[in-house]
This record gives structure tokens, sequence and C-alpha cells, in this order.
């Protein structure tokens, strides 16, 4: 059987490299969109620090001014928390350490050396009574840190690592003295006071004042921190039979030696104390309704009616409680906080020298009205308010400044070296304490030399 003629094979394609289906365009810029943000948040964490922003709160939590202090705290605290609820600093939150100045000078020292060296905080909130802020002082100063400081004081400083949101002497010790003069009608005059620098520089302020009035200095005495035995005090002032009291004791003493008065035979309306240390927080309990009718003299009373007040009372009862009270001191303390939140945004770091520069020019609309810093003096403008003392804790407020008073920390009765001349005496006479180390000082023998 023939063989069938061959026939030639067919050619073969050629073979082409397997193609992938084509992407939608959507996949791609999801794709590009991931990798861009990729890089950006490597960037970002190469670039942006994250990391909280570390402060000190630096207040005593045990001794005599603890009851105080521990507000001054919560104060402290509302006001960080609110900036952490609305996203924090730069970014960043901010964290606190709290450190116990144990009512005592050289327990802030130390603590404060503390805070510095070992928690690296941008800042120090902290301090009431005046030797404890003196014992800060050095430690600030030679680091070249910051101290915001949120107390009522006696002036007679000025540093370039502290701002001052407390009241100096002429936004309270002298309208005080002058509403007492001018609406009293007070010319006899006893000054009473615990034994360390804020009272003795107080009463120095006073005895100028008196002196330029043409009113008479009827009495001055000394207490120990913390001492309550004031009844032979009392009958030594009843002797003196002064128009008014003007009173410097601080913490435990306070509420006991209006008792003491009392029993003395003192009313508010023959011899009213004017009060340089009792806020709302102090009156409470039975023992406050020895101090009804009497007066203080602040930069600030819960009593204000100001929106801002009013916001800042309910925010500061609903984070502790229906039961607490707020004082000059806790929102001293407050706006203490506020306003280097505002120089940290503006300086945009929390680098301590240039949020100081930038601390010099904020202000704010506070619970007590417009306040701002004098970058002159590192002082805040704030206005004066004097109250007189109600059954239920609160003040009716009998005068005011009505606008902020601009804070002068040496009162021109004498020069500035002259002041700080009488500070570094009264120390001197102390063996270097800011504390009376000795017996309590009597009249005329507290001026540390100077005139």
């Amino acid at each position: 059987m023939p063989r069938s003629p061959s026939v030639p094979a067919a050619s073969a394609a050629p073979v082409r490299p397997t193609q992938p289906s084509h992407w939608p365009g959507w996949v791609w810029l999801a794709v590009l969109a991931c990798i861009a943000a990729a890089v950006w948040m490597l960037v970002d964490a190469m670039l942006v620090d994250r990391r909280p922003i570390t402060v000190g709160i630096l207040h005593s939590q045990t001794g005599p001014m603890a009851a105080g202090e521990r507000a001054m705290i919560d104060a402290e605290v509302l006001a960080l928390e609110e900036i952490n609820r609305a996203g924090g600093l730069l970014g960043r939150p901010v964290r606190w350490v709290i450190a116990d100045g144990a009512s005592d000078w050289q327990t802030y020292n130390r603590q404060a050396e503390a805070l510095i060296r070992e928690h690296a905080v941008s800042v120090i909130f902290g301090c009431l009574s005046s030797d404890c802020r003196k014992g800060v002082l050095p430690v600030v100063e030679s680091h070249d840190h910051l101290l915001v400081y949120p107390a009522a004081y006696e002036g007679l400083e000025q540093s370039l690592n502290i701002f001052y949101t407390g009241a100096a002497p002429n936004q309270q010790i002298t309208p005080a003295v002058q509403w007492c003069h001018d609406t009293l009608r007070a010319r006899r005059f006893f000054l009473v006071g615990s034994d360390y620098v804020w009272p003795h520089c107080v009463n120095a302020i006073i005895a100028d004042q008196l002196a330029g009035l043409g009113a008479e200095l009827v009495g001055e005495e000394y207490v120990p921190v913390g001492g309550t035995d004031l009844d032979d005090l009392a009958t030594r002032i009843a002797a003196a039979k002064p128009d008014v009291i003007l009173s410097s004791l601080t913490g435990v003493s306070a509420l006991p030696f209006a008792r003491a008065v009392r029993t003395a035979g003192l009313s508010p309306e023959r011899s009213p104390i004017v009060a340089f240390a009792v806020a709302e927080g102090d009156l409470r309990g039975p023992a406050a309704a020895d101090m009804v009718g009497h007066y203080a003299a602040w930069d600030y009373f819960q009593s204000i009616e100001r929106p801002e007040n009013q916001a800042f009372v309910r925010a500061f009862t609903v984070r502790y409680g229906a039961d607490r009270t707020t004082s000059d001191l806790l929102v001293a303390a407050y706006n203490g906080v506020r306003l280097w939140a505002q120089a940290v945004r503006e300086a945009e770091t929390a680098d301590v020298r240039q949020v100081r520069n930038s601390l010099r020019h904020q202000s704010l609309s506070a619970p007590e009205g417009i306040i701002a810093v004098d970058p002159d003096t590192q002082h805040t403008w704030r206005p004066v308010f004097i109250g007189r003392i109600r059954p239920d804790g609160q003040f009716d407020i009998v005068w005011t400044s009505r606008t902020a008073v601009r804070p002068m920390p040496f009162p021109i009765s004498r020069s500035r070296s002259e002041w700080e001349r009488f500070v570094s005496d009264l120390q001197r006479s102390w063996n270097g304490n800011w504390v009376n180390p000795g017996p309590p000082a009597r009249p005329g023998t507290d001026r540390g030399g100077a005139r």
C-alpha cells in the first residue's frame, strides 16, 4: 500500500509571555496613597516629638500648710486635664509629677532639685508660703529653669526664673489698708502674723503706709507657724483697743485667732479683722462661725458674678465634688497653668527659655477678670476685691478695683535696694532661715536692721 504523501507540519504560533490582568485605576491610587502615608508616618516619627511634656507640681501635702496646698494641686491638675482633653500641647500629651514640700522650705529646695534633675520637668507649678518659695528660688536660678508661683505674697522680689500669678503687695495689702482708713475710718491698727518672712515683710510695708497716712500702729506681734494657743495674744490686742486688726496669720492659726479675739470681747463691729490669708476653703465647719462679719482682701472670690467664674466653679465642683469651694489661691494656680500652656503654643516648643520669653506677653479672660503678665516684673495684672465673710463661708464683696491693677513688687515707700536689704537682714537675723527659729518676735524687734 503506497504511503500517503507527507504533509508539512503547520507553523507554530510564537509563544507570548502571560500578562497579568490590568488593575483598575483606583487600586493603583490606593496603593500609592498607602505608600505616601507610610512615608509620611516615617518622616513624622523621625522629625516630630510625640513624647509627653512633663511638668512638676510642688506643694505641701503634709504639714500645717497642707490643707490649702492640696486644693491648689487640684486646681492645677484640673487645668492640665482640660489641656489634655483638648489634644495636649503641640500634639503631645502633658503628664505631671507631684512632689510634697512638707510645709518646710528646705524640703522644697530638695524636691525642686529632684524635679529638674531626675524628672526633667519643663516647668514647676508650686509653693504657697514665701519661705518655701525662697527655698526654691536658688534652685530654679541655678538651673536657669522656671517656677510659676500662684500665691499672694509680700513682693520685694523679682527673678527672671519666676512668674508670679498671685497678688503683689499693691494688689492686696496696700488697698486693704487704704480701705480701712477711708471706709472703716480706722486710725489705730494692730498687726499680727505668723513668724516667718511673709508676715514680717507685709507688716513692714503696712507700717510705712500707716506712717504716711498719719495712722497709729498700736501693736505688732507674731505667732509660731502652726500656733493655735492665742488667748494671751488676743487679750493684749483687746487692751490696745485697735480700730482694726490686720492679720497675716496662716494655716491652722487663723480660725483659732478669730475665736480668741471674740472671747476677748472684740467684735467685727468694734475691731474687725482684715485677713490676708483666710479664704473660702478655710471657712468650713463650726470654727468658721468666729470669722463671720470680719473681712478678707484677695484678687478673687468665688462669689464674683462673671460667666468665666461660673464656668470655673462648675468645672471644679464637677471634678472634685459639690461641697468643694474655690478661692484666690486656686484660681491663681489654675491661671498659671493656662498662661504657661498659651506660652508653649505660641513658642511652639516646651523649651524652658523660649517659654519664659513667651510667657511675658500672655493674657487671658480669667474667672476674676482680664489678667495679663507684666513683661517688666513677670508679675500679673489682676483686679482687687475686699469681702465680708458670710455665715455660709462665702464673701459679700464690699469693694473692688473694678479693673486689673498693675503689679508693683517693690512699694515706693523705700528703694528697691532698701527692701532687698531688709529681706536679707531678716534672713541673717534668723541664722539663714526663712522662718524665725527663736521665740516669737515682739514689737520693734522684727525690722532686720532696715528702717
